[in-house]
This record gives C-alpha cells, structure tokens and sequence, in this order.
C-alpha cells in the first residue's frame, strides 16, 4: 500500500518556516515516540540549516520504554539535544525551557558577555502533522494559546506563544514532505494519524498493522482481543476476521464487518488503549 499525502497549503508552509527559522535561536522538533524516525520529516534539516535541535519524544506514555531509552541515547548520539514527554498529561513538559537552555549552553554564555542578560530565547516548534505539537506548546504555556486537535493540519499560519519573560514559541502546522521514501514510513505515519484515514484504504491499513504487532508484540493482541497469534504465517486480514468475530462485529449472511473493526482497531492503538508500542527499532541494536 502506497500512502502519499501532501496538501497543497504545506508547500506555501515550508516556505513560509524557511524565513522564520531566521528568526529564531532553537528549533524544537516533536516527534512521535512510537515512530521517531518516520514522524521526522526529513526537509527540516535543510530548512533549519545549523541551528541548535531538541527533539521532543511526545506520547512517550504510549511508546515502549525499552524502546524509548535506547532511542533517546541514538539522537543523543547525533548531538541532538532530547526531551521525553507526554503533553496531554503534561508528563516532561515542565523540563522544557531547562532542556533549551542546555541546548543553547555556549550561546547564552556569548550573550552574557555582550550584555545581552535576559534576552529571551525563542524556538521554533516544528512537526509532522497529529504528533501533539500543539498539545505540548498549550501545557508549555499553561493556557490554551494553540490550536490542538486530533486531526492532522489543524494548526495554520504562524503564532508566537510567549511563555515567560525568558522563552518565547513560535508555532508552525504540520508538515510532511511530497514524498515518503519507502512504504513503510508512509505505513508508519498513517498507523498513528500523521495522513488521513480519508486517503488510505483503512482494512489494508489495519491488516497491516495487525501483522507488526504480531511479529513484535503478539502478547498485547492475544491480551486485547483474545487472539490465538502463535503463528508468523498467519495473515493480516486472518487477525482482523478473528478480531471482528471476538467483538461481534457481524454483518447481514454472518459476514464480519471488518471495516468497522479497522476504525476500532486504528483508533484503540492511536489511544494507547492496546499498550506501549514502539514501531522502530534502531539501528545496531
């Protein structure tokens, strides 16, 4: 399944982000715990050049902790800055402007000795659309001076949110590249919400995504729906028939009504409702 999404309005947003970046000292990119590789878009290298990085690991609540630990020291690794949060908790979110700070060490020392005391850090907060961006700048800022939603490319236009006397945000939608290099992080980004259902072909999706959680987390399937996953030969739409049935998802003629189980399933594993998932492994370990 070959999954493109690129709303005409991101391309007029990228070039927009790239004569902000000028303006700012730090760029915050959030990602998504559960598929921090694939929730990068990889045009932000390039629009945001040489500036400093901190990556937030957002709905870290809902992302492997074994995972989440040995990605973190991999960005680390990089010379990226890094923070693990879960914004809708509020979870990391006050380590923040700290984290910032110790990204910025070296330049705010140069400020010091220019004089420039109290001169406000400001950071660009970038994502893929749906990875909680909003979410997290709201609880940064103790008030709901963002647009959050759960539906990918709510935010448009540029806003600055002045967190305190020392920070300020500038906010920025959601964008993804006109390209997905490979299917599976297409896959990934549709599995999470980054693309709209509207532009997949949702049983597919699910068969899919059925089929990685049997091969990495079989345990979590056999738990939530009372599942038999003992075999790697077993087939994606086999799990979503067996999961429609454990539910009664029947239609007219006894036949399982498997699209309506796909909307479940997608929905229960964007909630965090099936466990702590981490779809990335990385490399060399």
């Amino acid at each position: 399944m070959n999954i493109q999404w690129y709303p005409g309005h991101m391309t007029k947003t990228r070039r927009q982000m790239e004569n902000d970046v000028k303006l700012v000292d730090l760029v915050a990119e959030v990602v998504d715990a559960r598929i921090p590789v694939s929730s990068r878009n990889p045009d932000i290298d390039t629009m945001v050049g040489d500036r400093p990085r901190l990556i937030i690991f957002n709905r870290a609540d809902q992302a492997d902790p074994v995972m989440s630990a040995h990605w973190m020291a991999w960005f680390r690794g990089k010379g990226y800055g890094v923070l693990e949060t879960d914004a809708k908790s509020g979870k990391g979110v006050s380590q923040f402007s700290a984290a910032a700070k110790n990204v910025l060490k070296d330049k705010l020392v140069a400020w010091k000795a220019k004089g420039q005391v109290g001169r406000p850090i400001r950071a660009m907060v970038v994502g893929v659309p749906n990875v909680g961006k909003s979410t997290f700048i709201n609880k940064v800022a103790r008030r709901k001076s963002a647009k959050a939603s759960d539906r990918p490319g709510v935010t448009r236009g540029k806003q600055w949110v002045s967190v305190d006397a020392g920070l300020e945000l500038l906010d920025t939608p959601g964008i993804l590249w006109p390209k997905f290099e490979d299917e599976i992080t297409g896959l990934h980004l549709a599995f999470t919400g980054a693309v709209k259902d509207e532009v997949t072909d949702v049983e597919g999706l699910a068969c899919a995504l059925l089929e990685l959680l049997r091969e990495r987390y079989p345990k979590a399937l056999e738990e939530r729906y009372k599942l038999e996953v003992n075999a790697d030969s077993i087939q994606g739409w086999e799990l979503l028939e067996q999961c429609a049935r454990k539910r009664g998802m029947l239609i007219s003629g006894g036949e399982v009504d498997t699209e309506r189980m796909s909307k479940v399933l997608l929905d229960e594993f964007r909630g965090g409702k099936l466990g702590r998932f981490t779809l990335e492994i990385p490399e060399k370990l």
